[in-house]
This record gives structure tokens, sequence and C-alpha cells, in this order.
């Protein structure tokens, strides 16, 4: 018999948020959270995402013992503004067991038809900058901070209740090694003095703050024209801002600049925290923050999260800007293997980006669609 119940005390929030731990216990590729920043994304008094979205959250139990969660999301500025009646699912976990996710879809449905929405898609988080997709191929590599690892089944079991594929993303590596820098330091030249161009660097923290308000204003005006894009608010600027940027390398931020200080590219690459985040296993004390600290020092694997280039600029050949100054500091921290966050497969502006480093698509995932 499985029973569904909605997570909404501590108590069960606390369950939610820890069953992956027990189902993905000792997994090789399985990356944890941290513990406190999951509880922190699903405080409505502290993640600005409610703002402009609801969200329950409920656990499946069978014999008084946890097998399932999911949380049933609707983005109200998906809905509202850009007129797509959808109810999100996220945070999905199950044991390989089809009536579990059967009677957890269950709850999505149901938000879904009390707002007169029509369909349901996942899985995917309130926002774009939330984790995105279930894993189809690439179960043999490590997972990262900033997507959602799961079980060969998992696909198995929505294509059984009749999902069919909506989004297809791809994740693509190369290594260091192979980049050859005549490719993009001539352009580089050509293109600063063509458009009267500057790259802005870092040091520290404390200089990037006064740019970060830029960068997510161009953030929303360089994905506008995705299908699957939703602005991001000022009240999420804000929460990213003192959430993150401090957790990021700074040398690792880059923005591009025209000649009246206008910002008009950037992007964000991070150190691979995977295999410190196993150490850590979901918790920053006693010893976790230790080897975070470690990972954002020595790691010599890098994740390219976050590139934006203004509409106007974007087939003028600004990224060899960005690629001549990575390349400039990976060299310096003697990085090897340079790993790409999902894409759209059919974002072939940034597949083009690309092309001339030899990646290689490691790992696929998708999104679900099942109309109600």
């Amino acid at each position: 018999m499985i029973s569904i119940v909605e997570a909404n005390t501590k108590k069960l929030i606390n369950e939610f948020v820890k069953f992956p731990f027990a189902l993905y216990k000792n997994h090789p590729y399985w990356v944890p959270p941290l513990i406190n920043d999951e509880l922190e994304t699903f405080d409505k008094t502290k993640n600005p995402a409610f703002t402009s979205a609801e969200a329950n959250f409920y656990l499946a139990y069978k014999d008084s013992k946890v097998v399932g969660r999911i949380a049933a999301i609707i983005n109200w500025d998906e809905v509202n503004n850009q007129q797509k009646k959808k109810v999100r699912f996220g945070w999905w976990d199950v044991i390989d067991d089809v009536e579990v996710t059967k009677a957890l879809l269950e709850k999505v449905y149901e938000l879904g038809r009390k707002n007169n929405l029509e369909y349901v898609e996942g899985p995917m988080g309130f926002s774009n900058l939330d984790k995105v997709g279930v894993l189809t191929e690439g179960f043999d590599e490590i997972g990262s901070m900033i997507t959602w690892y799961n079980f060969p089944y998992y696909k198995e079991h929505l294509e059984k209740l009749g999902y069919v594929k909506e989004k297809e993303y791809l994740e693509n590596k190369f290594s260091f090694n192979n980049v050859n820098p005549e490719i993009f330091l001539k352009a580089n030249e050509l293109i600063v003095k063509r458009y009267q161009l500057k790259a802005v660097n870092f040091t520290n923290n404390k200089d990037i703050m006064p740019y970060v308000d830029k960068m997510f204003d161009l953030f929303n005006a360089s994905y506008a024209n995705l299908s699957s894009f939703v602005a991001i608010t000022d009240v999420q600027k804000e929460y990213f801002k003192n959430k993150y940027i401090s957790f990021i390398n700074p040398e690792y931020i880059k923005f591009i600049m025209d000649k009246d200080d206008n910002m008009i590219a950037f992007s964000i690459v991070m150190p691979s925290f995977s295999h410190a985040l196993q150490k850590a296993k979901g918790k920053l004390f006693p010893f976790g923050f230790y080897h975070l600290l470690q990972a954002k020092k020595h790691s010599k694997d890098v994740l390219f999260y976050l590139i934006g280039i203004d509409p106007e600029y974007q087939s003028k050949g600004v990224t060899a800007i960005v690629f001549n100054e990575y390349y400039k500091t990976f060299k310096d921290k003697g990085i090897q293997n340079c790993i790409r966050t999902p894409e759209l497969e059919d974002n072939h502006a940034i597949h083009n980006m690309w092309k001339h480093f030899d990646p290689v698509t490691f790992r696929r995932r998708r999104t679900y669609k099942l109309d109600l």
C-alpha cells in the first residue's frame, strides 16, 4: 500500500531533503547537495522564487518507509506572462516501482487541474537557474552540483506512464590540453579593435558586486528567445548575488564591456565541487567546508556555468575575447578538463560557439511532458 503525504512541516521537509541520501547511499556517481542549501530552497520565507511561484512537496511511503518524493510547482510568471498553461514537477526521486511514481505524479496533476493548467512538464525547478532534466545517457559519469543524477529506470517510469520527450539537453566536455589558442587569439585582437571592447577581470569578489545586476539584466536579454526561458526577477537577482557570487573564484568571472562601459557579455565558470561534495556528505561542518575550500583552490576541472552575450553582439565573435581571457587563467591554474552545463539541443548558437574545441557529448537529459 502506497500512501502520499504532503511535506508541510519542518520534520517532513527534512525527510524530503534526506531521502536521496538513502536512495543513492555510497553511489559512485551521485553528488549530494548541501542539506542546509536544499532546506533553504524549500523555505518560502527565504527563497525568492516563491514570490512568483508556488510549490507543494510530497513524500511517498510504503510499509512506513519513505520510497519517493516529488515537488509540484507552478511558475506564475510563466503561466501569466508567457501563457504557458504548465504545471512543473521537480526534485523527483523514487525507488524502482512505477506505481510509486504514478501516485506521486497524481499530486502534480491535482495542482495543475485545480488551476486550470493544460499540461505537466519535468523534472525542472522553479526557474532557469535550477536543475533540469532526467538523465537518459551518461549514468557512469560523476554528476555535478548543478545537475540531478538519477537511475536509468526514471526514464522508463515516465515513458510507461505516457510521457513524451519535450526538451533534450546535452552535456559536453573537452580537454583543455586540446585547446589551440591560435583559433581565438587573432579573432580576439580584431574584435576588440573593431568594436572597441575591453575585458574586465577580477582578483576579489568584492569588486564583482557592482556589476552583478547588469549581468543578470544581460542574462535575461540574451536568453529571452529560448522557448523555455523565464526572466529572473529583481528579488531573485539579490538572492543569487548574496548566495553564490562569494562562492565562485573571482578570476573565473569575466565581463566584456563596450567603450561606454555597457556590459555586452559575461561568463561564469566554477571549479568542479563534485568530489568535494561527495566527501562532505551534505554537511558543511565539521569537514565539508574544508573539502569545498580545497576544491575551490585546487580543482583541475572547471564547469562552464553561465555565458550571456547581448543579442546585438551574438554573431560578432565576442566569445573569442571570453575564451582568450579564460585561456590565460586556465593555463595559469593548470586546468585539465572543461565541462559544460546542460544546453538545449536546439540552441545552435551555443553549440557553434564551442565547435573548435572538439567537445564530446558525455551526458544527455530531457524533460518530459504529459497533457492533463
